[in-house]
C-alpha cells in the first residue's frame, strides 16, 4: 500500500511509461494511416479532402507521410520529436479545420492524438528509444 500512496517520480517508472506511451500512440496511429496508404497506392480515385489550396492527392500523401512514416519512426523512437511535428500538425488540422463544426464526440479522437504526440514532442523518446542509443554513441566519440 505505501507503494500506491508514494508521490514520488522514479525515472525507471517514467521511462517505462514513456516508451509504453510512446509504442502505443504510433501503434494506434498506424490503424488510421495504413488505409490511407493502402487508397493512395491503389487504382481507384483519391477521395480525399482538398487543404489549404493543395490537392487531395498531394493532402493525403502529407497524411500518409505523417500518419505512417512518422509513426514508424516514433514507435522505434527514432527523430521522435522531429517525426511528432508532422502528427501535431495532421492532428491540429483534424481537430480545427476537418472537424470544426462536429460535435467533440467526433473530434475527441483526433484532439486524444493530438495531446499524445504533443507530449512526445515535449518528452522525447525516452531511455528505450533509438534516439537515446545514438545520442550515447554520439557523446561516447565526442568526449573520448
Amino acid at each position: 500500500m505505501k507503494q500506491v500512496l508514494n508521490k514520488s517520480l522514479r525515472l525507471g517508472n517514467a521511462d517505462v511509461a514513456l516508451v509504453f506511451i510512446r509504442v502505443s500512440i504510433a501503434l494506434l496511429m498506424l490503424t488510421h494511416g495504413l488505409p490511407k496508404l493502402t487508397m493512395f497506392l491503389s487504382d481507384e480515385p483519391i477521395v480525399f479532402a482538398s487543404l489549404f489550396g493543395m490537392s487531395q492527392p498531394v493532402t493525403l500523401a502529407l497524411a500518409v507521410f505523417a500518419e505512417v512514416f512518422c509513426s514508424i519512426l516514433i514507435l522505434v523512437g527514432l527523430g521522435t520529436r522531429f517525426a511528432a511535428i508532422p502528427l501535431i500538425f495532421t492532428m491540429a488540422v483534424a481537430v480545427f479545420y476537418i472537424h470544426s463544426a462536429d460535435p467533440f464526440s467526433i473530434k475527441e479522437m483526433a484532439a486524444l492524438y493530438l495531446l499524445g504526440f504533443t507530449f512526445l514532442f515535449i518528452m522525447g523518446g525516452g531511455k528505450y528509444s533509438l534516439d537515446n542509443i545514438i545520442r550515447k554513441r554520439f557523446l561516447k566519440t565526442v568526449y573520448a
